[in-house]
């Protein structure tokens, strides 16, 4: 039972992430076609780097605003979607 609440709480943080990146409206195989490609991409240190930046600075921007932040490595994560960390 345990298991199956955390993976229900992954999926939902990992949802709110689509949601914060502005892709609520994406269609499905779109989205999933990003990722897989950024998957590929992951061995590339620049790339992850870059895209951490990114991530970095819009869970930043959120919390300038007062929005609790879904980074599972920011303060305030525990209250927007959970405690999960990687």
């Amino acid at each position: 039972m345990l298991d199956r609440k955390k993976d229900t709480r992954e999926k939902i943080q990992l949802g709110g992430l689509i949601v914060k990146a502005g892709l609520r409206e994406t269609d499905k195989a779109i989205l999933l076609g990003i990722l897989m490609e950024a998957a590929s991409r992951l061995g590339d240190n620049n790339e992850r780097d870059r895209w951490r930046a990114i991530g970095k600075a819009a869970f930043a921007n959120d919390t300038q605003k007062g929005v609790a932040s879904p980074d599972p490595d920011h303060p305030d994560a525990h209250s927007a979607l959970g405690s999960h960390r990687d």
